[in-house]
């Protein structure tokens, strides 16, 4: 299992969102490129950032923080928020260094994108899978679609995803603890490699998630908060 500290950028700060609501932000550092030198420097092996701002609007105005934190960090970065085209995800994995896109509103709106992207990407393409009450969330989490979380698990590794990021949305931010049997069932029902996310707050959530067979959990706000140790954290990857 891979343990992957979250950062999240609006406006060029790093923050916390509770459920997704941007009237619900926590802002914890001015310098998210600072705050991922921090996470390598205590032995994070992979970084997960989310550009919220190219979630909501589609486009990013955070581009030179993620070429930044690339050139800063020599471990590898996935990237999630508001990639849409192909000369997006081309130009942030062979031109900005990042290691793992991950597509969300693109597997809904315009599942042929995902096609191409893992014919030509394979693997370096990842799927962002986000629940709310059971039913597929874009675009920043603000429209909730009709199909089910296992429904595009199941079509998307029918295009040759390999790895999804799986939220549920209503525990992200809540420190309330994670979905493990909604987790579990993804794992089983599709086969895919499932990165858990969504409301980890203890070292117990992360063993609960290894154990249901989680490939990596992304950890966000606890780490902020102080509640999770990243180092005792990473010390269950292997464990």
């Amino acid at each position: 299992m891979t343990v992957y500290p979250a950062i999240d950028i609006k406006e060029g700060k790093c923050v916390r969102l509770r459920q997704g609501r941007v009237d619900q932000q926590t802002v914890y550092s001015q310098d998210p490129v600072e705050v991922a030198v921090q996470w390598k420097e205590k032995g994070a092996s992979f970084l997960h950032v989310v550009d919220l701002d190219g979630a909501f609007q589609g486009y990013s105005h955070n581009e030179d923080i993620i070429k930044r934190i690339v050139k800063e960090v020599d471990i590898p970065i996935q990237v999630g928020g508001g990639i849409r085209s192909m000369e997006r995800i081309s130009h942030l994995l062979e031109e900005v260094g990042v290691a793992r896109i991950i597509l969300g509103t693109v597997a809904i709106e315009n599942p042929e994108l995902i096609e191409l992207a893992v014919k030509r990407f394979g693997s370096s393409i990842a799927v962002g899978i986000d629940a709310r009450d059971n039913r597929i969330a874009v675009r920043g989490w603000i429209k909730v679609s009709d199909i089910t979380p296992i429904e595009l698990g199941k079509k998307v590794k029918e295009m040759g995803v390999e790895t999804i990021v799986y939220t549920d949305i209503l525990r992200d931010g809540m420190l309330e603890g994670p979905n493990i049997s909604a987790t579990q069932e993804m794992i089983e029902e599709t086969g895919l490699k499932v990165i858990a996310s969504g409301g980890v707050s203890s070292l117990e959530h992360i063993v609960g998630l290894k154990s249901a067979g989680a490939a990596g959990v992304i950890i966000g706000k606890a780490l902020y908060s102080g509640k999770i140790d990243l180092r005792e954290a990473l010390k269950l990857e292997e464990g």
